[in-house]
């Protein structure tokens, strides 16, 4: 085989990669494959059953987003609690406390610029987690530096970002002009508020094709983040991309192979979002083939596989950029 660096991953055929994946070249960092449920979607299996309370997300903007992406189309944003004011944002923080919430993943639709209207809530974060005691993780968008100091300040515990390496996917999927800069910049500053930072780099986003993740990927090279989530484009039902066929798991399982080629030492995960149904199997055994640490709402075949590969296994009910911590703590 060629000698292993990200041009030879990303030239690869289909039959070649599967031939890398089973060489068992790319190891995971640990021994421990970690698996997440958070709240906002149920999940249970023979090996774990999710908790509806305990990691809730939450909408800043309600179920609206200026960009209207043809991905999502604010469809997520659906699936999230709803606080558009930051009083109603501390109510809704105490009620699910009292419900039983540890933390909670803070998100939103976006600006015209990309960037998630935090500013007004970050007094609110800061109680969520001096008075509440909550783990809190924000999803930020295109971010300023303001913004990324000032959420360093109020003491949220990560900062989430997707990152798009093809500006001309960005332009027709997101519906806004932003450089690739754009991004780059979102990364830098985040880095220099000292912030623990996820950034998550989405597979096929461009009609389910591979285009710009490489890209993605030797832009976060520029930081070190605490973890790195690979997710995969999904077509989700009312949306302009619906019909669009989905990730295919051999190119995710690229992307991911890749991922762990670059970034030998950060620990990586398998993220919530990307294709249902029977390919999720095949993606999840992927996956942990390409060296992920862990795996969000894993399909039987992923937890299946870990086990039988000799990995201790553990579940948690936290969104799985919590990775970054309780690796910590083994």
């Amino acid at each position: 085989m060629q000698p292993l660096t990200p041009e030879a991953i990303w030239s690869l055929n289909e039959t070649e990669l599967y031939t890398l994946l089973d060489s068992e070249i790319l190891k995971p960092r640990q021994n421990t494959i970690r698996f997440y449920a958070p709240s906002f979607t149920y999940y249970k299996t023979k090996h774990y059953c999710s908790s509806k309370s305990e990691f809730p997300t939450i909408s800043v903007t309600g179920n609206t987003c200026a960009l209207n992406c043809k991905h999502c189309g604010g469809k997520v944003l659906e699936t999230m609690h709803s606080a558009i004011i930051p009083e109603k944002l501390f109510e809704l923080g105490l009620k699910l406390k009292e419900n039983g919430a540890k933390g909670c993943l803070v998100s939103g639709g976006c600006l015209p610029d990309g960037s998630v209207p935090l500013d007004d809530f970050v007094p609110v974060l800061r109680r969520f987690k001096r008075e509440l005691g909550l783990t809190v993780f924000v999803h930020t968008g295109i971010i300023k530096q303001e913004t990324a100091f000032a959420l360093k300040d109020s003491g949220v515990n990560a900062a989430l970002i997707d990152v798009i390496g093809s500006a001309e996917t960005a332009r027709k999927i997101y519906n806004f002009k932003v450089t690739i800069q754009d991004y780059a910049n979102s990364l830098k500053v985040l880095q220099e508020a000292k912030l623990n930072i996820v950034p998550h780099v989405i597979v096929g986003l461009n009609d389910g094709k591979l285009d710009g993740e490489m890209q993605a990927l030797q832009m976060i090279l520029k930081i070190k983040p605490s973890a790195l989530v690979i997710i995969a484009f999904m077509p989700i039902h009312g949306t302009a991309m619906a019909k669009t066929p989905p990730s295919k798991p051999s190119d995710i399982s690229k992307v991911t192979a890749l991922a762990r080629q670059m970034f030998p030492e950060t620990l990586l995960v398998l993220g919530c979002m990307r294709p249902k149904g029977r390919s999720r199997g095949e993606t999840d055994v992927l996956a942990l083939k390409a060296g992920v640490d862990a795996i969000a709402f894993p399909s039987e075949e992923g937890v299946e596989y870990a086990k039988n590969k000799g990995y201790n296994t553990a579940f948690s009910s936290y969104c799985c950029a919590q990775m970054y911590v309780d690796a910590i703590k083994l």
